[in-house]
């Protein structure tokens, strides 16, 4: 009788960040535990605990998070702090600031937490609070909606980021939610060691950004990577997904590990069994007909 194999993040290998995070290419995105965004399902306290825990358990070293992950109450930071800390050596938590990524109880009457230097400092401080840190991991800039020239723009905000990053509250920068002009000006501001933008099997607009991330070694963090599929897609994920003896979102994941070795994937669940699922993902090889059998 075979014993299932234990999931283990790192068997998908790893990816260095920055030069001094070695993150194993599987890690785990918070927000589900929260609800957010709305009418997503949240799970109960102690099975959010139990699935931070869990992660860490498997090998996962990469959590993403925010102080915006918040809804009714309940905070990802919380949870992860409760449930971590003190948090064991190697483990980074990536967080994200931007003109939404704050909560109300930040803002002042009347104005936008988002790209002013007092919103991003208070939007870094309130993650370092909440996580019970010193020094952040890594902040991704999340460019979302229209930024007033009242708010300063993309660059001034990673000027004031970078300025953090010398006082010692952020160890590394990234950016998120951005076009391939973007990322270039960013990139003349400051040294940028990864971009987290919407990209899965079936929603490929940032093919060329993958592939420049990896040749300059940054990492290229999908958000989404496991939704909204339409039905080709779907079908085509299932027939590989049977012959692996697999399910769709590990051959989704799958897809995204075999694309580019700097690709790291942080799938979020409230669900223990989910997340192993996920973890074991890592083991699902493609072969090339799959992949040309997934690009459609």
């Amino acid at each position: 009788m075979t014993t299932a194999r234990t999931p283990d993040a790192t068997s998908a290998g790893h990816f260095t960040i920055g030069g001094d995070l070695d993150l194993a290419r599987i890690g785990y995105g918070c927000m589900k535990l929260t609800g957010w965004p709305q009418g997503a399902r949240r799970p109960d306290h102690d099975t959010a605990l139990a699935v931070l825990r869990r992660a860490v358990e498997l090998g996962v070293n990469h959590l993403d998070t925010s102080y915006y992950y918040r809804r009714d109450g309940v905070a990802a930071n919380d949870l992860i702090r409760e449930a971590l800390h003190p948090y064991p050596a190697g483990l980074a938590i990536v967080t994200k600031v931007g003109p939404i990524m704050e909560g109300e109880e930040n803002r002042e009457p009347g104005t936008r937490i988002g790209l002013t230097a007092g919103g991003l400092r208070r939007a870094v401080e309130a993650n370092l609070s909440s996580l019970g840190v010193d020094r952040l991991d890594l902040v991704n800039l999340r460019m979302d909606g229209a930024v007033t020239p009242a708010e300063g723009s993309m660059e001034s905000a990673l000027e004031t980021l970078s300025g953090l990053r010398d006082e010692g509250m952020i160890r590394h920068l990234g950016i998120s939610n951005v076009s391939a002009p973007q990322l270039a000006r960013a990139l003349a501001v400051a040294p940028i060691v990864s971009v987290q933008n919407l990209y899965n099997v079936g929603r490929r607009r940032h093919e060329d950004m993958v592939d420049s991330c990896a040749r300059a070694g940054i990492a290229f963090v999908p958000f989404f990577p496991i939704s909204e599929f339409d039905e080709d897609v779907t079908a085509r994920l299932a027939g590989v997904a049977a012959r692996h003896g697999a399910t769709v979102p590990q051959v989704a994941l799958a897809w995204l590990l075999a694309r580019s070795p700097s690709i790291l994937v942080i799938p979020g669940t409230g669900s223990v069994a989910h997340l192993e699922e996920n973890i074991a993902a890592g083991d699902v090889r493609l072969s090339a007909g799959d992949l040309t059998e997934l690009a459609g």
